[in-house]
């Protein structure tokens, strides 16, 4: 009888797949099957789509004697989720001649109910992305997942909400206009939040490493007796992070939509704070169809793990590989993946289980025996130690300085993003430039390094580590070069003292 094909596409494991969807109908006793390597949910589609049709006032496969096969392609690629519902039933009205006009070269996207709406799906952003590069000038999307995708240029997006609506477009019957592309506007804003930096007095030192923690990145520790204001810093740490650019903002959109978190671009970097029973999936990401976890929604935003000592084992050893290569690679036997996790982790600990071991508190003292505490800080391995750039003990403050006062002023968070993100490009540039370079460092530079490191026994990683930190504070400084005293408050911050 007739034979159509459309497009459509899919995400697994943040990957964007492009998919053909071929429908050929033939004479003969009712049949309807769905080929190319499609699991349940695709395999639904069978139903969901026939429902939409018969309630939109179109034929129904299941009501007529006709052969119905949709292939999906590549045969290869694993297909998966309900995106290429409306694609389906675009191909098979377009084989019945009820759409007349070709659309061979569009790309339809969307799970239909059975009432022939276009309902919201997971992962739209990135597929659109992906269609873009390809060349497809049209590409139909469900009304939902609009606000995804209005910062994308030189490309006709149809935010769409029913099949009818669709059709009609189509045949020329009524025109949908394009989603109306906006112009992207970086509007940082923290007057709403009450974890400002200007809201904590006191605690100098440590909001002063959170800022060249944020700044070039570096993984930073937060210890100290229970109560002394480590969660309360980590929060704040947010409202100084510098807002995404367009390019940041997609490529995090297109993380949170795979799992349908988010419901516009996301401006603003992330900030996740997973409980400490959290599961090693949960925190890594996995499953048979592998899926993010929160290192990877924190990408190009903070992680911040409280309570770092009472997460499993397992989870804190799993932070080896990302706080080096910036990335996760995860392998099944059926599939792998490389999910971004470019992140600052902050982490926050407790001296002992307890929380008060060496805490001069009348009434808070430690109940810990010293083999438990042994055991707790054992949790930390080696490797992992070696891999936080910056170790912060907060120490019992006096109540003159946390308390505020009319003449006491704190340097706010508004101006400490502002500094952050002027020289957010300069730091990087010089990262680059000088990667495992000594030619910029003096030789009274490279002394006092060498001398640290053989007092303190600091290994290779931690050198570089030192390195790296000193950049970020003489870029802070406004400093071109590393001067002797961005190489003494980067060495403070690597002693763990009596951690």
């Amino acid at each position: 009888m007739s034979f159509s094909r459309v497009w459509s596409g899919q995400i697994i494991s943040l990957k964007a797949d492009i998919i053909s969807v071929e429908v050929d109908l033939s004479r003969g006793l009712h049949f309807f099957s769905i080929i190319g390597l499609s699991n349940t949910l695709v395999d639904e589609a069978k139903d969901r789509v026939s429902s939409a049709l018969k309630n939109s006032n179109f034929s129904s496969p299941k009501h007529s004697n006709e052969k119905v096969i949709v292939s999906l392609s590549p045969p290869y690629i694993k297909k998966d989720g309900t995106a290429f519902d409306l694609a389906i039933a675009i191909a098979y009205l377009n084989t019945k001649k009820i759409i007349r006009q070709p659309c061979g070269t569009d790309l339809f996207l969307g799970e239909l109910s059975l009432d022939g709406l276009v309902k919201k799906t997971r992962g739209i952003l990135s597929i659109v992305i992906k269609a873009k590069e390809n060349g497809f000038k049209n590409i139909f999307i469900p009304k939902d997942n609009e606000n995804e995708v209005k910062y994308i240029s030189d490309i006709n997006i149809y935010s769409v909400k029913n099949l009818n609506e669709v059709v009609r477009h189509l045949n020329g019957e009524k025109d949908i206009i394009p989603v109306q592309i906006l112009e992207y506007k970086i509007e940082p804003s923290t007057k709403n939040s009450e974890y400002l930096f200007e809201n904590i007095y006191g605690l100098d030192h440590a909001k002063r490493g959170l800022e060249i923690a944020i700044a070039g990145k570096h993984s930073i520790a937060l210890w100290g007796r229970a109560g002394i204001g480590k969660t309360l810093l980590a929060k704040s740490s947010s409202s100084i992070i510098p807002p995404l650019n367009l390019e940041e903002s997609i490529e995090v959109t297109s993380i949170h939509s795979l799992l349908n978190n988010t419901e516009d671009l996301v401006s603003r970097p992330p900030f996740r704070s997973p409980h400490h029973s959290s599961s090693y999936s949960a925190i890594i990401g996995g499953g048979a169809n592998i899926t993010p976890g929160e290192i990877t929604l924190a990408h190009r935003g903070i992680l911040f793990m409280d309570e770092f000592l009472e997460f499993d084992r397992r989870v804190i050893n799993s932070l080896r590989e990302p706080l080096e290569e910036k990335c996760i690679n995860i392998a099944r036997a059926s599939s792998r993946a490389s999910l971004p996790a470019d992140i600052v982790l902050i982490i926050a600990m407790n001296p002992c289980p307890c929380g008060y071991h060496g805490a001069n508190i009348p009434n808070k003292k430690c109940v810990c025996e010293p083999k438990r505490i042994e055991n707790y800080r054992n949790k930390l391995s080696g490797p992992i130690l070696d891999r936080i750039d910056m170790w912060i003990e907060i120490n019992s403050t006096d109540i003159e300085k946390i308390l505020p006062k009319n003449d006491v002023g704190t340097k706010g968070s508004a101006e400490i993003r502002k500094s952050i993100d002027v020289m957010k490009d300069i730091i990087r540039a010089r990262e680059l430039i000088c990667k495992n370079k000594d030619t910029e460092l003096s030789k009274d530079i490279q002394e006092i390094i060498k001398e640290a490191v053989n007092i303190m026994n600091i290994s290779t990683r931690g050198i570089k580590s030192i390195k790296k930190l000193s950049r970020t504070i003489a870029s802070l400084d406004n400093s071109d070069i590393i001067k002797r005293e961005h190489v003494l408050e980067a060495l403070d911050y690597r002693i763990k003292k009596d951690f």
